[in-house]
């Protein structure tokens, strides 16, 4: 699959931009378990323009996370191309826009999925970054707001019709947010259309290989986008792929790797924030890193309360002979 020209090889897998998770610790972590190219987390165009540092920390990414995508979200054309203008310094490989997010401090406000009940302003954004930029445009949606109005199909024609290099479609409504389940029909019907020349790539639901390959041969999409299943479990793109190339399954992740990979995942972290938040934001991904694994509740429990990377090495290590 290519992006511009970023060539991703044959059915790439892609980590999805997750705000309070996507930072530069966990990019590099799902990178090196496979994940073919990875997304920051959303950067508000106004908070871009007014030079917001924390807006511009999430931009920041070093070489070894290629090819990433930053992604931007807002609702004003002229400051949505402004944004990307200021973005294009960072030297991304690509600029995403989020036309998909649903919760409400981001919809309600016009952006992210409330495009959907705008497709005309949808369309002038996404040509006024083209345009304002020299790198590739991609966009991420949803099917469309609720199960009357799924205007997905239009929405694809008249982006690829402005320009955008490839659209990412989680395949769930805005008014589903992340409950229910995805239906991918229209993403399949979308790759029928031989109208459609860009990238089609799908997401939502794809918790495993199998899954993932199913949505392959299904839907026909040229990548797939893997979220949520990838909180605390990096593992998923290398199984993914295992699962593709050769037909291997291999769910079980042993102790030992969960707690080096997390504790590689947190000293990245420190590197990059400092001690202190660095491991008060490890705490929401221990659950992932350490699902299903026996009688490890008093020892996540302990992991709350930690303050310092040693304490957190003892504790998991302390794991090994539950």
């Amino acid at each position: 699959m290519q992006i511009g020209n970023i060539n991703l090889g044959n059915k790439p897998v892609l980590l999805a931009p997750l705000e309070d998770i996507s930072d530069s610790a966990f990019r590099l972590i799902c990178k090196k378990h496979g994940a073919d190219m990875v997304f920051t987390e959303f950067v508000a165009s106004e908070a871009l323009i007014r030079n917001v540092q924390k807006t511009i920390d999430k931009m920041v990414f070093i070489p070894e996370e290629r090819p990433i995508g930053i992604q931007l979200f807002g609702n004003d054309v002229n400051t949505m191309a402004e944004s990307a203008k200021i973005i294009a310094q960072f030297k991304p490989d690509t600029i995403d826009i989020n036309f998909g997010c649903p919760v409400k401090k981001i919809a309600l406000k016009g952006s992210g999925a409330a495009l959907l009940k705008n497709i005309p302003l949808m369309v002038d954004i996404t040509k006024a970054i083209v345009d304002a930029v020299n790198i590739p445009v991609t966009v991420k949606t949803r099917l469309g707001w609720d199960q009357t109005d799924k205007p997905i199909v239009e929405i694809v024609q008249r982006l690829q019709d402005v320009g955008v290099a490839a659209v990412t479609i989680h395949a769930r409504t805005r008014s589903q947010m992340y409950s229910g389940l995805a239906d991918w029909t229209l993403i399949g019907e979308i790759k029928n259309m031989q109208s459609i020349k860009i990238p089609i790539i799908g997401n939502g639901d794809v918790n495993s290989a199998e899954v993932a390959k199913l949505m392959f041969d299904r839907y026909g999409v040229d990548a797939i986008m893997i979220g949520r299943a990838a909180i605390g479990n990096p593992w998923i793109f290398s199984q993914v792929k295992e699962y593709l190339n050769k037909g291997i399954i291999t769910d079980d992740v042993d102790l030992k790797t969960r707690i080096d990979t997390c504790l590689q995942h947190l000293k990245i972290a420190i590197d990059n924030k400092g001690e202190t938040k660095a491991i008060i934001e490890m705490r929401r991904l221990y659950s992932g890193y350490f699902r299903n694994v026996y009688d490890f509740k008093k020892i996540r429990l302990k992991l709350l309360t930690a303050k310092s990377y040693a304490q957190v090495q003892d504790i998991l290590l302390s794991a090994v002979s539950l």
